[in-house]
């Protein structure tokens, strides 16, 4: 019987790097060979074998970029600090030696900037880490971003949001070349989901909106935030912007891409999560937060993060 080929996994690293980005998947590949599967990782160098990781770790790679063969399947890591990303004037030069038609590009965190630095990602759907997801449509409009997914594939692209995140992705193309069952197996010894609960949302600080210097909507906007328990029908908040509620709506689809309504849900929603955070009941933040109803804060709890509030509850308020 012919032996089989390993399937050749190169890792991008660089100074800045973010550590987790690349140990995070470089472990889910070590496991899936330890239960049969035949991945040969190895770390390439953007400009030297020797990299700073963002926490000071440093990585020695097997080889330079320059130095690298073709690749099965090219991991694009991320840093925190997007200055320390790889050079997005010849990125897509110096990553086209290794990548063939068949090659499958991922990118974990902010490595999706590199991804669609080269112009391969144009027409794909695609996250990042949700910090800075909103950077990532306005550099790059041709791609399709979608901030809340955990992870994205298409064809043979697949990004995921920021830092463990890239060990959701490695499980996902894990299982995509072996089945579900030794993903499973590899997930279990790493003690991880299969599938990650809810989206990107439940872990930002805020759902930030995007800025804007229309003081009308700004003066709508923080009374919102500020009080979102009191009750706020479009006729209200038209009346504190000093338009009409038609001209209001208008203006909330322009700016934010969202209704008056919605935006009131998503204030309160975040407001309601902050209060079950601090240790209240969900009775007391559906009251406290405008919902009025343990049910209503359900159902748009589910809708944001994914999972009912009593779970969120229970997995987010201490480590207990």
């Amino acid at each position: 019987m012919a032996a089989t080929t390993a399937h050749r996994v190169g890792v991008v690293v660089f100074d800045g790097v973010q550590l987790l980005d690349v140990s995070g998947p470089v472990d889910v590949f070590a496991a899936a060979s330890r239960h049969g599967a035949d991945y040969a990782v190895r770390l390439l160098g953007w400009r030297s074998t020797q990299a700073r990781t963002s926490s000071g770790v440093r990585l020695t790679a097997d080889v330079t970029l320059d130095e690298a063969g073709p690749v099965d399947t090219l991991v694009l890591t991320g840093a925190d600090d997007l200055s320390a990303l790889p050079d997005p004037a010849d990125v897509r030069a110096r990553l086209g030696r290794l990548v063939r038609p068949e090659t499958r590009l991922a990118a974990v965190c902010t490595g999706a900037f590199v991804l669609a630095r080269t112009g391969w990602l144009d027409g794909h759907p695609a996250t990042t880490h949700w910090r800075h997801a909103a950077r990532l449509r306005a550099e790059f409009p041709e791609v399709e971003v979608r901030p809340d997914a955990i992870y994205v594939t298409s064809g043979r692209f697949a990004t995921s949001a920021g830092v463990t995140s890239g060990i959701d992705l490695a499980l996902a193309l894990v299982q995509a070349d072996h089945g579900v069952e030794l993903a499973r197996e590899v997930a279990r010894e790493l003690v991880v989901f299969m599938q990650r609960p809810g989206g990107q949302s439940q872990f930002s600080v805020r759902q930030e909106l995007p800025p804007t210097g229309d003081q009308r909507l700004r003066r709508v906007v923080d009374r919102v935030t500020t009080d979102p328990a009191r009750a706020y029908s479009i006729e209200a908040m038209a009346r504190d912007a000093t338009v009409t509620p038609r001209h209001l709506r208008r203006l909330f689809q322009q700016e934010f891409g969202v209704t008056p309504g919605r935006y009131v849900e998503m204030a309160r929603t975040e407001a309601a999560r902050a209060f079950l955070e601090r240790g209240g009941t969900v009775t007391q933040a559906a009251r406290r937060s405008g919902f009025g109803s343990d049910e209503t804060l359900r159902r748009a709890f589910v809708a944001s993060y994914g999972v009912p509030p009593s779970v969120y509850q229970r997995r987010f308020r201490s480590t207990g």
